[in-house]
């Protein structure tokens, strides 16, 4: 192949830098298997899966859930994964258990599999679901089903084609790509792990459709590899880019470096879609880890590189303080979805991990940063040289794109998933809604209720109640602040219990049978159905007095037929609120209000007999 004009124009495929500012909201795919925290590697051992689940539980107890749709990805088969690793290799961990890894002590040996990388129970399966959900992250991005894909569980980059390394076993993110490579003609991968990407720059080394961008200590460091000269060879020249780095890196210089290189990678190499891979050993005070970022500063990568408006995979990976880590890949899924962030933790299963502060942060230490000034400005400079030199890859824009048998077992398109829609219905008969769709339902900007107020499927997604806050709202909840003072209202706490005592009139009273509830309350001794209520005429004249200034009460509906036995409503006489205790007042509203009931009682049945006749 030519060598690529080392001035090449930007190119305007995917990303000028007008598309820096994210125009409308993102549609994000959240990818979690409720199974992934119950494997462990091995008493002691640093990577806990059971970081994903409290990073988990954090993201539902703040209610992120509501903004993003949520999937269980079907796990990868062993075919699926050799796409990129050796059928050996794949054949090896599918067989290998503790209970018979004596019988696999060669292949051990052979796949590098023993002390970083033990045996454990359900090694297969984890692996299974690390890359099932960033397969079908992919996938859902290819087709357009959603603008932002997350998997926390994923992200394990130190995987090679046929061994096991760093705690790394099946290489999701290789996976991934590859799934990508099928629709996108350039993808873009980043890693802000504080160790070297080398299983992805690795299988990608001598190709220019994949740019791998790592940031990650170097010297004397785990895996060893990673230094400025590594840029890739034959058609991949200048598709790999390393950033080395030295201990004690802050928010500030990381910035600095990172959005400037991020930048020219998008100008110039103008990537369909990109894989971030966010772990989290690279935070501070991280077991393993020898960076000094804040949860701020972590994050603010994915912010940056979301701001682009390119489909993006975000991925997990390192990270071994497992409340930082969780506190940070919870607080990153908030970006994402541009939610504000409480920094009080909401209760959740595993409060007690974050304590003394229960606070979503993650400080910086004072220790020294070891990278000056000078250093970074010279790699910098460097490491965008090499990439103005990059350019559009050798291969054109598809025009058809080919099916293979992976790809028609994984797809989900719009007839497959309205099967799972169906069958979801069948299986969960007289629901409102099904598990599928309510894990699908995005919440609405502006929504005034919680969409998901049952009980049952709250504590089903491990949503938790927080102290303090009450269940549901009530109207009683929102009392208006510009109300009238108590005490110009006295007395109106009794025109409930006055309403219930209206009696009919005496002429009907004598002849009409009392309703159910009457003769019961008459039998009990609460009402005297004999003697109407004196206070009736005077608390319903006074709830029509008492209507707010410019508001219209509706007029009283015409007796009928039906209605001209039953007793009528409150009079229209007007009480003025000082003349409650005059007896003589009461006595004349009563008076006139029996007056005015008997005149509609009387006109009420000339009107049936009019109708009659």
């Amino acid at each position: 192949m030519a060598e690529k004009d080392k001035d090449a124009a930007p190119t305007t495929g995917s990303n000028s830098l007008t598309q820096h500012t994210a125009s409308r909201p993102k549609k994000v795919a959240y990818f979690y298997d409720s199974d992934v925290g119950n494997y462990a590697y091995v008493a002691g051992h640093p990577m806990k899966p059971h970081r994903i689940r409290m990073a988990h539980s954090l993201i539902m107890n703040y209610g992120l859930y509501t903004k993003m749709e949520i999937y269980r990805a079907k796990p990868a088969s062993r075919y699926e994964m050799t796409q990129f690793h050796t059928d050996e290799y794949i054949e090896f961990l599918h067989k290998v258990t503790p209970d018979n890894m004596e019988n696999f002590t060669r292949e051990q040996s052979k796949y590098n599999v023993g002390d970083d990388c033990p045996v454990f129970d359900g090694l297969f399966e984890f692996c299974g679901i690390s890359a099932g959900g960033t397969m079908e992250g992919a996938a859902r991005l290819n087709r357009g089903k959603c603008d932002v894909a997350v998997n926390w569980a994923g992200g394990l980059h130190h995987a090679k084609k046929s061994e096991a390394s760093g705690f790394c076993y099946v290489n999701d993110i290789v996976l991934g790509i590859i799934e990508l490579l099928r629709y996108k003609q350039r993808v873009l991968y980043i890693d802000i792990d504080v160790h070297h990407g080398d299983g992805v720059e690795e299988a990608f080394y001598t190709t220019d459709r994949v740019m791998t961008v790592s940031f990650h200590k170097y010297g004397e460091y785990f895996p060893g590899t990673g230094e400025l000269r590594d840029i890739g060879v034959g058609s991949g020249k200048n598709y790999a880019v390393n950033f080395p780095l030295r201990d004690g890196i802050t928010d500030e210089t990381y910035r600095n470096i990172f959005e400037p290189v991020i930048e020219s990678v998008m100008t110039y190499y103008g990537p369909e879609a990109i894989v971030l891979q966010c772990g989290g050993d690279s935070l501070s005070g991280d077991r393993l880890g020898c960076f000094n970022l804040s949860m701020d500063g972590h994050a603010n990568c994915v912010k940056y590189v979301k701001s682009f408006g390119v489909p993006v995979i975000v991925l997990g990976g390192g990270g071994y303080t497992m409340r930082n880590v969780a506190r940070t890949w919870a607080y990153e899924t908030g970006e994402l979805v541009s939610e504000k962030m409480s920094k009080q933790l909401p209760f959740n299963d595993y409060y007690e991990y974050f304590a003394p502060d229960y606070e979503l942060d993650v400080r910086p230490s004072n220790m020294e940063n070891a990278n000056s000034h000078d250093y970074l400005h010279k790699i910098k400079s460097a490491v965008i040289d090499n990439i103005r030199r990059t350019g559009r890859p050798s291969v054109e824009a598809f025009t058809t794109i080919p099916d293979n048998p992976v790809e028609l077992a994984r797809r989900l398109d719009s007839d497959a998933e309205d099967e799972d829609d169906d069958l979801d219905a069948d299986l969960n008969p007289d629901k409102r809604m099904t598990q599928r769709q309510r894990d699908q339902q995005i919440e609405h900007d502006g929504e005034l209720y919680d969409a998901s107020d049952d009980e049952d499927y709250k504590n089903s997604l491990g949503v938790r109640a927080q102290p303090g806050v009450k269940k549901r709202r009530h109207i009683t909840d929102f009392p208006n602040p510009n109300a009238a003072a108590a005490d110009e209202l006295d007395g109106l706490e009794e025109i409930g219990s006055a309403m219930s005592t209206r009696q009919p009139s005496a002429a009907k009273s004598r002849t009409q049978t009392p309703a159910a509830g009457q003769q019961d309350a008459d039998e009990d001794g609460d009402i005297d159905m004999d003697e109407p209520s004196a206070a009736t005429g005077a608390d319903a004249a006074l709830t029509r007095s008492q209507s707010p200034a410019g508001v219209v009460t509706p007029p009283e509906s015409p007796p009928t037929a039906t209605t001209a036995l039953a007793p009528t409503s409150a009079p229209s006489a007007d009480v003025d609120m000082e003349g409650n205790d005059n007896k003589e007042a009461i006595a004349a509203v009563k008076d006139e209000g029996q007056a005015e009931r008997d005149s509609e009682n009387v006109k009420g049945e000339v009107r049936t007999e009019v109708a009659k006749d």
